[in-house]
């Protein structure tokens, strides 16, 4: 037996002479995510409609289809559907009426109404006679079931195509654009809620995600590391594999930490993170670099900290958090499932050296005079940071 989902889509059928390019990237995520599941399947495309065929077998389970095609951006909608070959209208009776009884064993005191769509205008039945003769079908076999064309409880969906696709429940995707439409960026991932969720935001976009987390051992834990590495396993369920490049940042920090003041050590640190990020994002095909800053939200996030941080950025760095509040943050990240990791007890290495007064106002010139303190040996330093990049791929 086969199962059959209709996939719906919203923002790719406005892309006009390009559709069929982002059709065949949601295509391609549709086949990355129901792989996974090791069951036979087929994705198919058939007059502007997406099909999702899933080979029955003992421990078939609908949710687990259904929590797939959940992770994959582009869809908004999940329609478990009957598909008839055959034009038989009688036969279209029958199914609604038996998916009717199937579907809603409790029918008393329902409404429902039938929406029939007839792409192919050759059908011997118009869309309003299919809609009130399928609809009398139902009366007819559940005389408790009631009419109601404008707020029904139910709305059948009966589309005549090639094949013809009959379906109640329209279950939410998570919209966006398929996975990289968009190009690719790196992504700035902490321990922490926001960072996560601003690779997710990012990549419900479109765009393709790597990443890169910066390692201060002794200071940070290999579990500190695991976590990050898992935060990256649970967005990768959405992106697709992550490349995880892991940066030690520890002698760097302990020189900036040493040579430079220290309410300033936040801002330059910072201004060093974004550096070897851009470098790697140059020399791996990244067009820009992601982190889960908003406004605010702590000293190196106010208006000036984050202007003295963007000076030694070359692309374009984006804030998609940059709004928001720490509780539409967390709202977002405990949807995605990335919460309950984020928030267990193991150090980043930025919380690890932050001052007990970090300056809130940083003024680039005087940021920039006390970054030549670091100009003996700053270089060397980085430059093995790079070469031992130990590059992990999640998924």
């Amino acid at each position: 037996m086969t199962h059959t989902f209709l996939i719906k889509y919203a923002e790719i059928a406005l892309k006009g002479k390009n559709r069929h390019l982002f059709e065949e990237a949601l295509v391609q995520q549709i086949k990355y995510a129901v792989k996974k599941l090791d069951r036979e399947y087929a994705v198919r495309r058939a007059q502007g409609r997406i099909y999702v065929d899933i080979e029955d077998d003992a421990s078939y389970d609908d949710d687990e289809v259904i929590d797939a095609l959940g992770h994959v951006f582009g869809i908004v909608g999940i329609c478990p559907i009957i598909s008839l070959e055959d034009d038989d209208f009688e036969g279209i009776c029958r199914a609604a009426v038996e998916h009717m009884g199937a579907e809603y064993p409790d029918r008393e005191g329902l409404t429902f109404k039938v929406n029939a769509r007839r792409a192919r205008k050759d059908y011997f039945k118009d869309s309003m006679e299919i809609n009130a003769d399928v609809g009398e079908a139902i009366l007819n076999a559940y005389p408790e079931l009631r009419v109601d064309v404008h707020h029904p409880d139910i709305n059948l969906y009966i589309e005549i195509r090639e094949t013809i696709s009959i379906y109640s429940k329209v279950i939410p995707g998570p919209g966006g654009m398929p996975v990289g439409t968009s190009g690719k960026g790196m992504l700035l991932l902490s321990g922490g809620i926001d960072s996560p969720v601003a690779g997710y935001m990012v990549a419900k976009r479109g765009v393709k995600i790597d990443a890169v987390y910066f390692h201060a051992p002794p200071y940070t834990s290999e579990r500190a590391k695991q976590k990050v590495v898992d935060l990256a396993r649970i967005v990768s369920a959405y992106t697709g594999p992550i490349y995880l490049h892991v940066i030690n940042f520890t002698d760097i920090q302990m020189y900036i930490y040493e040579k430079c003041p220290h309410d300033e050590l936040t801002i330059i640190m910072r201004r060093y993170m974004m550096r070897i990020a851009q470098t790697i994002a140059q020399e791996t095909g990244s067009m820009g670099l992601i982190t889960g800053e908003s406004i605010g939200q702590v000293a190196s996030q106010t208006m000036q900290s984050l202007a003295c941080t963007d000076e030694v950025c070359e692309m374009p760095v984006y804030r998609p958090l940059i709004g928001f509040d720490k509780n539409e943050i967390v709202e977002i990240s405990q949807k995605i499932g990335t919460f309950e990791t984020s928030i267990l007890p193991f150090e980043d290495c930025c919380t690890i050296f932050v001052a007990k007064h970090p300056v809130t106002k940083p003024k680039l010139d005087v940021i920039i005079r006390h970054e030549h303190n670091l100009d003996e040996g700053i270089d060397a330093l980085v430059k093995t940071a790079l070469e031992t990049d130990e590059v992990i791929i999640v998924k």
